[in-house]
């Protein structure tokens, strides 16, 4: 039984990375892309609340529509931001990773180690050269980590 999902975006470096560290905990999650099938209402505010997060917090700027749309201003509710999301998928930041120990958004992608209930089963070297996971599976604490 898969007790892992992502909520992924082959074309994003972070979502790359974090379905590699994943893997490389010896699991294969369900892989969600989420701009081709994008969640229903039940299911983003379901992921919301399990990431214990704003909803705010959840909306990509990059590349998305959200300065046009003017979705910075304070006059959206909650469940309209969440309407926005589902009209525009790509508003959705990610990597969402849901596993039996919570839900996160996992930017930067070694946040997912929090979540993961499987040891790291080697080293892990994320698309830009940075070491996140040595030798003997134990997460490296980089000076950046913290963003």
């Amino acid at each position: 039984m898969n007790n892992v999902t992502i909520y992924h975006n082959p074309a994003c470096g972070t979502s790359r990375n974090v379905l590699g560290i994943i893997r490389n905990a010896g699991i294969e999650p369900v892989v969600i892309e989420y701009l081709k099938t994008p969640p229903d209402k039940a299911t983003l505010v379901s992921l919301i609340a399990r990431m214990d997060i704003p909803v705010h917090d959840l909306l990509r700027r990059k590349g998305t529509p959200y300065d046009e749309l003017e979705l910075g201003d304070a006059k959206w509710t909650d469940d309209e931001l969440i309407d926005f999301m589902l009209a525009h998928p790509i508003l959705i930041n990610r990597p969402i990773v849901t596993t039996p120990l919570g839900a996160k958004l996992c930017r930067p992608s070694e946040v997912v180690l929090d979540i993961l209930h499987q040891p790291q089963k080697g080293a892990f070297t994320k698309e830009d050269g940075e070491k996140v996971v040595d030798e003997q599976g134990r997460r490296i604490e980089n000076k950046d980590s913290s963003r």
